[in-house]
């Protein structure tokens, strides 16, 4: 993992941690690019499981994808500074997903307490 922190640091992305998701380190964008989010997942990692889980599920189902969308840019409005309740107004869509997929419960509740502002 140190070695993809270093070779984005030389891009301008700035390591901001795992913000709490074991398995899966977070990355600032580099100025003068849009804004986005860059994680780095450890392979076999429930992180990447899910990240992985809800892209292929997202693919399969373009109704879910586009209310996805949706809910995204309504949430970006909203919450355009606030990135903690960005992620927990997602939340819910996302576990429902998961659950779909398979997830078990114990790795639903470890998302959702991660998730969630305190």
């Amino acid at each position: 993992m140190t070695l993809a922190i270093v070779r984005l640091a030389t891009l301008g992305y700035a390591h901001l941690g795992n913000l709490g998701i074991e398995g899966r380190e977070a990355f600032a964008s580099p100025s003068g690019l849009p804004t986005h989010h860059l994680y780095v997942c450890v392979r076999g990692s429930t992180a990447l499981e899910n990240h992985l889980a809800i892209r292929e599920y997202l693919r399969r189902h373009s109704d879910a994808a586009a209310t996805y969308g949706m809910l995204k840019k309504r949430l970006a409005e909203h919450f355009p500074t606030n990135v903690d309740k960005y992620t927990e107004g997602k939340t819910d869509f996302l576990l429902r997903v998961l659950r779909e997929t398979g997830f078990p419960d114990s790795v639903l509740t470890s998302i959702s307490f991660a998730n969630r502002v305190e």
